[in-house]
């Protein structure tokens, strides 16, 4: 079984890559996929702290944790929804979706 620990340290994982993909990429793709990554670390470290807290371990099996994935996994996919569309008319209007040349968001 794993530990808490072996959680934390995929999640940090997860987290990093996902800083390092959100600062070195210029592409809004690729930002956006980063953002997502960042998004289920979060995720992840609610399940784990849900299942491993003492306090949730003492008080019987608790759904807090998977409940509030659920919420983030809910906003994550309206998150998503509504960058691809930005992206979307970016690159309509400018034929590319680097976020550096990106400085006028003119119709």
């Amino acid at each position: 079984m794993n530990s808490l620990a072996d959680f934390v340290l995929v999640s940090a994982i997860l987290f990093g890559i996902g800083v390092y993909g959100l600062v070195t990429k210029r592409n809004a793709l690729r930002l956006l996929f980063a953002v997502e990554l960042m998004i289920n670390a979060a995720n992840l470290n609610f399940v784990a702290f849900g299942q491993y807290l003492p306090l949730a371990q003492a008080a019987g099996p608790s759904a807090v944790g998977q409940t509030f994935v659920l919420f983030s996994i809910a906003l994550a996919a309206a998150e998503a929804a509504v960058i691809l569309a930005i992206v979307v008319v970016a690159y309509r209007l400018h034929q590319d979706v680097d976020v550096s040349e990106l400085n006028s968001m003119k119709g």
